[in-house]
């Protein structure tokens, strides 16, 4: 299986984050991709003011409109979809991340369980997670997801070292509080806490992150990595640069 994992440039227009989504989703294809994975809240950044009136706006139904042309976009190019969005659902928000097959269906729908993607004091009857880690068969294995802090949490992750999927698919949104894309920070303060947990959990994971800048809610520094059951670092995207990592598992 050859998979993309997309590190997308979000701005604050989302018509323009949805056409670069479709461009990137073209280009993977077009170089033989089976799975294309992008990003925690990939169509708008991770924007959690806790202001209900601005967020709700933003998210998403599942399925609607968003999730409907991605899924043409699937079956017209015979490929599978990972891509995290936040979701609108009954006046609550629930930051999500959807498979979608290459016959156009959702595979499979997760919402993150691990609260730090809002703040402390937001609307909790609005500002909502989810319970459930499930794993969905697919021509290439079992996978399922997880989103950001999740893989943190012990509780969370040893859900899904006891469900044992054959690959766990990570979007993330991470910046540092700078705004700054340092990639030797990176390297010195967090990359092995990533491959820690990876390795902790013992299923193979592909974890990508957008591009932002600061004014974007803090901003996010990209890069990509895939990661192996034994914590070693198959491969990965360096910070700071939109693009695509293509990796045959």
């Amino acid at each position: 299986m050859n998979a993309n994992l997309v590190v997308n440039r979000v701005i604050q227009n989302i018509d323009t984050n949805l056409n670069t989504i479709q461009k990137m989703v073209n280009i993977a294809a077009n170089s033989g991709a089976d799975l294309v994975v992008f990003p925690e809240a990939a169509l708008t950044g991770l924007i959690n003011t806790d202001v209900p009136a601005h967020d709700l706006s933003l998210g998403q139904k599942i399925p609607g409109p968003i999730t409907q042309l991605l899924s043409k976009l699937t079956k017209k190019l015979n490929i599978w979809l990972a891509i995290g969005v936040l979701e609108y659902d009954r006046g609550r928000i629930y930051d999500s991340a959807v498979l979608i097959s290459s016959n156009g269906e959702i595979a499979l729908k997760y919402r993150r369980i691990q609260s730090q993607w809002h703040g402390e004091n937001a609307d909790s009857s609005i500002y909502c997670q989810g319970k459930e880690v499930t794993k969905v068969e697919t021509p290439f294995g079992t996978f399922a997801f997880l989103l950001c802090g999740d893989l943190f949490d012990d509780e969370i992750s040893n859900r899904v070292r006891i469900l044992k999927p054959d690959l766990l698919l990570l979007p993330i949104a991470r910046c540092f509080k700078d705004g700054s894309y340092d990639q030797k920070r990176f390297d010195k303060e967090e990359k092995q806490e990533y491959i820690s947990r990876v390795k902790l959990i013992g299923v193979t994971t592909l974890i990508t992150n957008y591009l932002a800048d600061k004014d974007l809610n803090g901003g996010a520094f990209g890069g990509a990595m895939v990661i192996s059951s034994d914590g070693t670092v198959i491969d990965c995207f360096p910070l700071g640069e939109s693009g695509i990592l293509s990796v045959n598992l």
